[in-house]
């Protein structure tokens, strides 16, 4: 009797089923490097705020890291800024015991304006707002779905708005604070980088290619956002399924003049909005000692 007739009748013609082990293996492989990125991300997130929690307890005399934490919260809650940018500020911006100037007695600017940008009903937007519309018009000029914004703070960039893009990635780029990224480089050389093969830029070390690959980007470009004199307060970077071609000159001056517009907003708010919410933190912390 032949090999085929001692078969089952159900068994031919069968597709052959995955192998469960190695499904199983797969799901098991993504669920540790997903855990993974989640430790990194709070590994870098959590000492930013413990510094400006310390900082507040010495300035301000207060009992426990609970009451800072407390002041910090309510601060950021009450004027629309991410608790780490609050922190940021707390530890970089000079301080006396007059504390940050108060908003009556500095000079009030308006806002710049955003044209372009499309921010549905809001005459004053908050920082997020201006930034995931910022990130949709670089996507626009672009013309892909993938993307990140990022913001400059403790000497490196902390992602804060992302589209289409994995948990794995958007951990592990959580904080980037090393050379080895487009995104790094843009912001060092204060200028536009195109990465046309993400599998063979000398830019990026194995860890970094690894992930951006798996997250189904072959290329990537990196918008500097730049304050009046030029200097990165942020990036906006596009990710792309395939090897770039490169952009073209009417897609580069675009995109630099968004860097542009969207950088000085992002200055003025430093220099007001935050800066307001630095002197209700002080009035608040002196009346909690």
């Amino acid at each position: 009797m032949s090999q085929e007739s001692q078969l089952p009748p159900a068994a031919e013609g069968r597709v052959p089923e995955p192998d469960a082990d190695s499904a199983g293996l797969r799901e098991e492989i993504v669920r540790l490097r997903e855990k993974n990125a989640d430790l990194q991300e709070r590994l870098h997130a959590h000492p930013a705020i413990s510094l400006a929690q310390g900082v507040l307890m010495e300035r301000y005399r207060l009992p426990a890291p609970e009451a800072s934490f407390t002041l910090l919260r309510e601060a950021s809650q009450r004027f629309i800024i991410k608790l780490h940018t609050l922190a940021d500020a707390v530890v970089r911006t000079r301080h006396s015991p007059e504390g940050p100037a108060r908003a009556a007695e500095r000079t009030r600017t308006p806002p710049p304006p955003l044209p372009g940008l499309r921010i549905a009903g809001a005459d004053r937007p908050h920082q997020g707002e201006v930034l995931s519309a910022a990130l949709h018009r670089v996507l626009d000029i672009t013309q892909t779905g993938m993307g990140n914004v990022q913001l400059a703070e403790g000497g490196r960039l902390r992602m804060v708005r992302h589209v289409g893009l994995e948990r794995e990635f958007t951990s592990f780029f959580a904080f980037v604070d090393s050379p080895t990224t487009s995104c790094a480089q843009a912001a060092e050389d204060r200028r536009q980088v195109t990465v046309r093969d993400v599998a063979t830029a000398d830019v990026f070390d194995e860890g970094s290619r690894r992930v951006i690959l798996r997250a189904g980007s072959r290329a990537c470009h990196s918008v500097p956002l730049v304050n009046r004199a030029g200097v990165p307060i942020g990036m906006a970077s596009s990710h792309h399924e395939r090897p770039l071609p490169g952009l073209s000159r009417a897609q580069l001056h675009t995109l630099e003049a968004t860097g542009l517009m969207v950088g000085r907003w992002l200055s003025w708010h430093r220099h007001t909005v935050v800066l307001d919410a630095l002197a209700h933190l002080h009035t608040a912390a002196t009346e909690e000692r």
